[in-house]
């Protein structure tokens, strides 16, 4: 017999007009786990970065990944919509961030601060990437409250098959959420962290994120419910397959220049 969704109030807190959703905190932790961890790894002065430099690229990552998820995910996946009525572009309370975009907007933020500080791009993003994986595995974890971004139909044997109400159609299906927040997410995370404990090649911290988030996110969307307005598309691949084909390629080519290189 299939599990139900446990349908959780989204609101979290209210406090009188103010209401704080699980989904805002959920965002909220990933940036405290990102002082927090970041500070940590600030210590090791081999890395080259300072506490400031790790307040200073929070501040502005929040913009980074708020910003760069919106106009990703309009861009990435409604882009006619949106173009033709853009000041809808603003109404993030109706939904809709783009994990790509929110990556790309970081990166533009990483660009900026290593020209401004004299760092080199790698350096920063080296420092950051291992840190990363559990902002999206809180992301996601928020995408589960939310009861959103379902998975495809499951099998009714299948011990963790899971009706969403939201879907509407009494189908048991993979808690795709779950498997994201898991694989891209916490795996990513302890192999990335435990990995880069001591010295490696330039780049090469990065560009294993990049491949080992494309190659979760591409298994994942095996088993995630493809978006309602765009279905699959060429080859049977969904939307986040291919936007997240040139993350693998772009990992793998790196860490193979990057290793040269040292």
């Amino acid at each position: 017999m299939a599990l139900i969704h446990p349908q959780f109030d989204p609101v979290a807190v209210s406090l009188g007009p103010v209401a704080v959703h699980w989904y805002g905190l959920m965002y909220l932790l990933g940036f405290v786990c990102f002082w927090w961890l970041g500070r940590m790894r600030a210590k090791e002065s081999w890395r080259g970065l300072t506490p400031d430099d790790v307040e200073n690229l929070l501040f502005y990552g929040v913009f980074g990944v708020i910003l760069g998820g919106r106009l990703g995910y309009c861009l990435f996946y409604q882009p006619g919509y949106y173009l033709a009525e853009p000041l809808r572009i603003l109404e993030v309370w109706q939904g809709g961030m783009s994990a790509h975009g929110g990556l790309l907007g970081v990166v533009v933020v990483m660009l900026i601060y290593a020209r401004r500080q004299g760092l080199t791009f790698w350096q920063i993003a080296d420092f950051v990437s291992p840190i990363v994986p559990l902002g999206l595995f809180f992301g996601r974890i928020g995408n589960f409250i939310n009861g959103e971004l379902w998975g495809r139909e499951a099998s009714a044997d299948l011990p963790w098959a899971m009706i969403f109400p939201q879907a509407g159609d009494g189908i048991p299906r993979h808690p795709s959420q779950l498997y994201e927040a898991g694989l891209e997410g916490l795996l990513l995370f302890i192999f990335l962290w435990i990995w880069s404990r001591k010295p490696r090649p330039s780049g090469t911290v990065a560009a294993l994120f990049a491949l080992g988030y494309g190659l979760g996110r591409f298994v994942v969307e095996y088993f995630r419910e493809p978006d309602a307005f765009l279905g699959l598309q060429a080859l049977g691949l969904s939307r986040g397959q291919w936007l997240t084909l040139p993350l693998i390629l772009v990992g793998l080519g790196a860490y193979v220049w990057r290793r040269k290189r040292a």
